[in-house]
Formats: structure tokens, sequence, C-alpha cells
């Protein structure tokens, strides 16, 4: 399986497109393509702020949703360090940092792994995160940054 036109445009950041895309009621903004990741995955990955920012405008995009790893559109913004797509994805009030990809890990480990540091400093700042999870082979975000 591939990816919608929509995926394709919020990855590689034509934001005209997807304004396009959207303004039709036939599109779905939250169709899975290849393994499972949506377009709001697909921005957020490769640091569209500008798309993730529309995609989250709307009351048909998953802010938590997980591909077929389990990886949230957050961990992605996270792993490439991507400043203004998690603040704008912690703006969201049903977000869950917290959440767990298949291998156990969170944003944060994400993050810490990277070396993100404003992006750690930003989920620290939040009260939903839990500093001390272990993912599954029992490390915890600040072990994975060492």
């Amino acid at each position: 399986m591939g990816d919608t036109p929509l995926g394709w445009a919020a990855k590689y950041g034509h934001d005209e497109v997807v304004k396009l895309l959207l303004s039709r009621a036939d599109i779905d903004p939250d169709k899975p393509g290849q393994a499972d990741q949506t377009p709001l995955m697909l921005a957020a990955c490769n640091g569209r702020e500008g798309i993730v920012k529309m995609l989250l405008g709307r009351d048909d995009v998953d802010p938590n949703g997980q591909d077929e790893n389990g990886i949230t559109p957050l961990m992605f913004a996270d792993w490439g360090g991507y400043d203004g797509v998690v603040e704008a994805l912690l703006d969201q009030f049903d977000i869950d940092p917290d959440k767990l990809d298949d291998t156990g890990a969170t944003s944060l480990m994400c993050a810490a792994f990277e070396g993100h540091e404003e992006v750690v400093k930003m989920l620290l700042g939040r009260d939903d995160i839990n500093p001390d999870n272990l993912d599954d082979q029992g490390e915890h975000a600040t072990q994975l940054c060492c």
C-alpha cells in the first residue's frame, strides 16, 4: 500500500496542495497509507509545521494516531527535533504525550535519545509526562540519552 495524495503533499511540504485537498469533502484527512502512517505523521516526521497546524485544525484528524510500530505524530516530531511541530501537537487538548510505542518507548525517550534539548524541556514542562517510564529493554529516557 502506498500513500494518499494528501500524504505525499504533507510529507513533502506542499502547503497549497494540502489546502486544496483538504477543501474537498471526499478526502479523508486521517487516512493511513504506507506503514499505517497518516498525513499528520508524515508532516510531523518531516518538520512541516504549517501543514501540521492545518491538519490539527480539523476535528477529523487524530493527534494520537499510531503507525504500524505504534509511533505517534509527536514521537516523529520529537525524534526529528522539530520544536514548532512539537509545540503545535502539545497544544492539542486531547494529546497524550506519554503514549507508548510497540517497544515501550515514549516521546520523551525519542527526544532524549536524539539529544533534542528544547523538545525535552517542552515535554518535561508538562504534568502528564512520566520521566521514569521504562522501555521494553528496561531503559528510561535519561539512560537513552547517555
